[in-house]
């Protein structure tokens, strides 16, 4: 499964700028977003659609489909709820 080109992150621009809206996150290349200094959320495209690798307990990536807004609408709060616990656990 390789990572999410140029048109897929086009498709996902709406997601992408909540996500960047979010504070807290690095984004090193479009689409591919660090918390602190670890690798958080990245995406990838394969047949099948479009998904995200997200880091929801600091260890091992868990993959979300995105082909959808009711998936997008998910992975955001995800992210949303990820991001936040983090912070607090500072």
């Amino acid at each position: 499964m390789k990572h999410a080109g140029p048109a897929s992150l086009i498709q996902l621009a709406p997601l992408l700028e909540r996500i960047r809206a979010l504070g807290h996150l690095t984004e090193r290349k479009p689409g591919t977003f660090y918390l602190r200094s670890s690798a958080f959320l990245h995406f990838h495209e394969d047949p099948m659609g479009l998904f995200a690798d997200l880091k929801t307990d600091g260890k091992a990536f868990a993959r979300h489909p995105v082909n959808s807004s009711t998936e997008r609408e998910a992975l955001a709060a995800l992210v949303a709820s990820t991001v936040a616990a983090a912070i607090t656990r500072r």
